[in-house]
């Protein structure tokens, strides 16, 4: 795709399993001068190519432990891959892990301040937008309590509606458009609707085949880390439900 806003170029992400268990910090210590360290590699995510295009929602569906989240971090900088490399253009806006850097001591207003200073955001750009991040958060006064005593749904509404509000060219998504009661679900997903008319390019990670056939214009089904399917969604669901029956066995 030659207007492409993030290109996967065979990318791979291996974790180190080691077998002996670490209990102590001493044990921690006496394992750097060991000479020879019992481990496995394990790779999440092997060889994967696609790219998404500019105003393009593309959907990755598969089974648990299939590389879905894995892929995800990865787009967002999370991770780095072990081989391979991804390339995006424009601003990043994950929807994953929301809140997972607030600090807790401070109040839902400083944490709004806060997150927008580490997405590159001036104060005065901030200002101007928190209006709409509070009012879409629906927290009312207790945007001037320290998030420590947020419920987890209203930690996650906060995450959420900063991560909407920066003005994103891709939008990265992980079932995060189940948050909170049906309401604020049905305001999330009007949400993710306007950022697809605006032009957003969007990676949706979904178990909810529907969403999928009636978001994406696109979809990739993982399979043990690697890609067992890229086309349309009608077809990439028919493929999983497939597999999910044993009707299928991709050739990997």
């Amino acid at each position: 795709m030659t207007d492409s806003i993030l290109v996967s170029d065979s990318v791979g992400m291996r974790f180190r399993i080691y077998h002996e268990k670490i209990m102590t910090l001493k044990e921690a210590v006496v394992r750097l001068f060991k000479r020879k360290i019992s481990y496995e590699d394990f790779w999440a995510l092997r060889g994967v190519s696609f790219s998404l295009g500019r105003g393009e929602t593309v959907g990755v569906i598969g089974r648990n432990g299939s590389g879905k989240s894995t892929l995800l971090r990865i787009c967002a900088g999370v991770f780095r891959p072990t081989e391979g490399n991804l390339r995006t253009t424009g601003k990043v806006s994950p929807l994953i892990e929301l809140g997972a850097g607030f600090d807790p001591e401070l109040t839902g207003i400083e944490n709004i301040f806060l997150q927008g200073a580490l997405m590159g955001l001036s104060r005065k750009e901030m200002k101007a937008k928190c209006g709409s991040i509070v009012e879409f958060s629906e927290l009312g006064s207790f945007i001037d309590t320290p998030v420590k005593n947020y419920s987890s749904g209203m930690y996650v509404r906060l995450g959420f509606s900063i991560a909407v509000h920066v003005d994103p060219d891709v939008l990265l998504t992980d079932e995060i458009i189940a948050v909170g009661d049906e309401a604020f679900q049905k305001k999330c997903r009007e949400k993710i609707d306007a950022f697809r008319k605006n032009g957003v390019s969007i990676i949706l990670v979904t178990h909810s085949m529907d969403l999928v056939k009636a978001m994406c214009q696109r979809a990739i089904l993982l399979e043990c880390g690697r890609v067992a399917f890229e086309g349309p969604p009608e077809s990439a669901v028919e493929k999983y439900l497939a597999l999910l029956a044993g009707q299928w066995k991709p050739g990997l």
